[in-house]
């Protein structure tokens, strides 16, 4: 689709305070069992009062001349990001998960991305990462669509707030590539698990979990299953506050946070192997607002906005209006970390 430049008068007061997160520390609580009793854990958890934990400080030192809309992010952001593909249908829908679909058509591969329209149905939208053009989209039933993943032979897509849905990769691929928008269903019943603000895949596993503007929350990992079933890892992680998104590699975690279209949004390299965040080597810094979701592809990590939707784009307290996905390499996100 034909990419659109949005353009608008603004003022943009850039912030200079430092970049403290006061959080709390969420408590582990192991799952075990059917979807139902993981489910029964998330009232007490509720109510569980969170504690003091360490805050983390965010790289906030701004660069003069950003390759995007508005202020500066971080300097740390801006020299490792760049442009990349335009996301389409930011004129119905806003954009809200990042994920990888390899191999999509036997020859080629796909960055997907989920957006959403109040009243009306989702969509999963499939962008070429070697000519940056989308190549077709697919309609489902109406969620916030908050994350997508793919992986053995299925597409996993937020379907409330607590629950996941799969999908056929065989029939998304037919829908992917038939004219129009057709809608395809999900199999079986959503799957209930604690959190599915956002979520991702990696070497067989599903990462999930619930965004919390409030305080860090957690997530948990699951193992995909031939049938699409997902089969819960006995360990908690803890996210950061307002996570959006994740994205998993061998090593790191690299997280997605933002809420309001006013503020920065933080990014957060954490080393793997410590689910306590006091505890686990990590970095923070800042990127522009309203980042969503992230994934990997080629080595690199495409990074998702919402603030280029109808939505927000013309809306004068948008601190930056960013149409295109943003990518790095990896390489120089785990360095720091």
């Amino acid at each position: 689709m034909r990419s659109t430049t949005f353009t608008r008068r603004r003022m943009v007061t850039a912030f200079g305070l430092a970049g403290v997160l006061a959080t709390g520390s969420a408590i582990v609580v192991a799952i075990n069992g059917s979807d139902s009793s993981q489910a029964a854990t998330q009232s007490t958890q509720a109510a569980q009062a969170v504690t003091a934990a360490r805050a983390i400080s965010c790289s906030t030192a701004t660069g003069s001349k950003p390759f995007y809309d508005g202020p500066s992010a971080s300097k740390v952001y801006d020299a490792r990001f760049s442009s990349s593909a335009a996301v389409p249908y930011l004129g119905t829908h806003t954009p809200q998960g990042a994920g990888t679909w390899w191999n999509w058509d036997g020859k080629k591969d796909l960055i997907l991305v989920t957006a959403y329209r109040k009243g009306a149905n989702s969509l999963i939208i499939g962008i070429d990462p070697a000519t940056n053009k989308a190549v077709g989209a697919v309609a489902i039933a109406p969620t916030h669509a908050g994350g997508i993943t793919t992986s053995n032979g299925w597409a996993f897509v937020q379907g409330g707030t607590n629950t996941i849905r799969k999908y056929k990769l065989s029939t998304l691929r037919t829908a992917m590539k038939a004219p129009k928008t057709p809608k395809i269903n999900p199999v079986g019943p959503d799957r209930k698990v604690y959190g599915a603000s956002f979520l991702t895949s990696y070497g067989g596993y599903l990462w999930s979990g619930k965004f919390n503007e409030n305080g860090r929350d957690k997530m948990y990992q699951y193992k995909i299953n031939s049938n699409g079933s997902l089969t819960t890892i006995n360990k908690a992680w803890e996210v950061p506050t307002k996570t959006q998104g994740l994205m998993v590699t061998g090593s790191h975690f690299v997280f997605s946070t933002s809420y309001g279209r006013d503020k920065r949004s933080n990014l957060y390299v954490v080393r793997r192997g410590q689910p306590d965040l006091d505890k686990a080597t990590l970095r923070c810094f800042r990127a522009p607002s309203m980042s969503e979701g992230i994934t990997e592809y080629g080595g690199r990590a495409y990074l998702l906005f919402e603030s280029g939707s109808h939505l927000y784009r013309s809306d004068p307290k948008t601190l930056n209006v960013i149409p295109r996905l943003h990518k790095a390499t990896i390489s120089s996100l785990t360095k720091l970390a």
